[in-house]
């Protein structure tokens, strides 16, 4: 008979299977791909016992009741979403993971005092419509007007691709208003390398960077590149590059700082003319929300020195601004002894990448879990985490959630400072 494990391993490939490309593994928003890896979920569910249901926007949900059914639930998942030419472990590995988990409780026949809902979410990536978390955002409140008029590639909106290209049949709302949860805990890929260079399987997440994300413009001259002499030249190309290392020597000197420029543009682009107008992307991220702003700021006024010494005009257009997400101390605590108890180690780490924990905050506590990922690659298709790694996963969360049964409150109550029913 397999373990949860293999189970789990099995599952991991039998999803990575699943795309809307023959050449690689990609599955978005509401695509083809997507209805049938949330089929595939639901089945795993309903394999459980769990009471299954779908939104219109994809997202899926399994719901173990407990012993309690009508005490506030604690909510499990990811998202089911990815990238373009994907690794298949972000996001899927949260939902399988935490199957495998509910699975060892039923095999040990230890049931919950209260409701578990085990969720899927339709997207997080935003790769379709360059707008993140969609499946989350859905789950504590309509989506905005703005965000359903977001257009794909093709110019379809949000709200027509749910209206025409939606999972209808049979679907039903999914949402939680504020205070109605117990909490969310998700377990995830690092996406880096710490728990690497740290010889380290596991982590628990203290929270989740604040990012900022903007483009800058710089203008200058046009001019022929065979004739102009260099003192006189507004070489709007110089001076991005000049900035952008800028940015990297303050993100250096400033960890855990990070400061990512990956998109330029310029004009007229030619390689016999100077460049005129260089506009660049600034992704810029810091789990403390005021250094972010300090860094931000000295960041603008280096960009502006820069283009006056170079006679160039500056244009800075902010596009997102989201804050930093502390996870709750209760459950981050309560996780924190699940993984001493497993692997007799103490590691809290702030995330660099965004979850969906960051919506979730929002109306409940949220705590996560990272795995250690080969070369801290995320993203890709060479995305990896071994068997062994993952098991320490599960079995962290099988404790988490083990603590939280009556025949372990006594021990829980003595080892942690807090209550069960606190969070």
């Amino acid at each position: 008979m397999p373990t949860p494990l293999d189970t789990a391993i099995a599952r991991l490939d039998e999803l990575g299977r699943i795309s809307d490309s023959p050449h690689h593994l990609v599955r978005t928003f509401l695509s083809p791909a997507s209805r049938l890896a949330a089929v595939e979920i639901l089945r795993w569910m309903a394999s459980l016992g769990m009471e299954i249901s779908h939104a219109a926007d994809g997202t899926v949900r399994g719901i173990l009741a407990g012993s309690s059914p009508r005490n506030a639930p604690l909510l499990l998942g990811s998202h089911l979403d990815t990238v373009i030419a994907a690794g298949k472990y972000d996001g899927a590995l949260g939902i399988i993971a935490a199957l495998a988990a509910l699975e060892t409780l039923q095999q040990e026949k230890i049931i919950l005092p209260f409701p578990i809902h085990l969720l899927a979410f339709s997207d997080e990536e935003g790769t379709r419509f360059q707008t993140t978390y969609l499946g989350s955002r859905s789950i504590i409140g309509p989506l905005d007007p703005d965000t359903l008029a977001a257009k794909d590639a093709e110019g379809v909106t949000i709200a027509t691709a749910i209206a025409h290209q939606g999972w209808h049949e049979e679907s039903t709302t999914i949402c939680y208003a504020p205070g109605e949860c117990r909490g969310y805990v998700e377990l995830h890929i690092e996406q880096g390398r710490v728990l690497e260079e740290a010889g380290e399987p596991t982590c628990v997440v203290s929270a989740i960077a604040g990012q900022t994300r903007l483009t800058a413009t710089l203008t200058g001259r046009a001019d022929h590149a065979g004739t102009t002499p260099m003192p006189l030249r507004r070489d709007a190309l110089t001076g991005a590059a000049e900035c952008i290392l800028a940015a990297e020597s303050l993100a250096t000197s400033t960890p855990p700082l990070v400061i990512t420029v990956g998109k330029i543009h310029l004009h007229p682009g030619a390689s016999n003319s100077i460049p005129q107008t260089v506009t660049f992307t600034i992704d810029l991220r810091h789990p403390d929300d005021i250094t972010r702003a300090n860094a931000l700021a000295e960041l603008h006024h280096t960009c502006t020195r820069i283009s006056e010494k170079r006679h160039l005009t500056l244009h800075w257009q902010p596009i997102q601004n989201n804050p930093s997400t502390s996870c709750d101390p209760a459950l981050t605590a309560a996780l924190l002894a699940s993984l001493t108890a497993v692997t007799g180690s103490h590691r809290l780490l702030a995330s660099g990448a965004g979850h969906d924990g960051v919506v979730i905050s929002k109306i409940c506590p949220i705590a996560m879990l990272f795995i250690r990922c080969r070369d801290g690659l995320s993203h890709h298709p060479d995305e990896y985490a071994t068997p062994a790694d993952i098991g320490t996963g599960i079995q962290i969360l099988t404790h988490f959630l083990k603590s939280l049964a009556p025949s372990h409150w006594g021990q829980s109550l003595r080892s942690l400072d807090f209550n069960i029913f606190d969070f």
